[in-house]
């Protein structure tokens, strides 16, 4: 099987993707959660308290300890990251990235941040915590 869909399958294969209250609990243990939906998804969805903005065009260098480009939370290879977006599709593929490149905790909110807003969580106005 070949397409988006087998590569969607394949970045989600044996991977514990976290429900919302998850991300809860993963965030106040020290997890990274990683926004990557565009400026205007968030201005119409809300900002994820505590969560830190990076495009996706640059999540692996932002993230992988070695770079020169990295933010200073990428401390090492353990970092606990949850990367969302909007429904959960594209940060799957996210994630997948970051644990190619050797972030083995790295994961994604199922479902995305529809599910965090249907399961009531909270969300800003901002401003947010935008790393480019």
């Amino acid at each position: 099987m070949t397409g988006i869909d087998a590569l969607l399958a394949a970045s989600r294969a044996g991977v514990h993707r976290p429900g919302p209250a998850e991300v809860v609990a993963a965030q106040a243990r020290g997890a990274l959660v990683v926004d990557t939906r565009t400026e205007a998804q968030r201005r119409r969805q809300g900002e994820l308290p505590g969560a830190l903005v990076i495009d996706r065009t640059v999540l692996e260098w932002r993230l992988d300890p070695t770079s020169d480009a990295r933010i200073p939370e990428a401390t090492g290879w353990d970092v606990e990251v949850v990367v969302v977006c909007r429904q959960g599709y594209s940060s799957s593929l996210a994630a997948a990235s970051l644990r190619a490149i050797g972030l083995h905790r790295a994961t994604d909110l199922a479902g995305g941040v529809e599910a965090w807003l249907a399961a009531g969580l909270p969300v800003t106005c901002g401003p947010a915590d935008v790393r480019e």
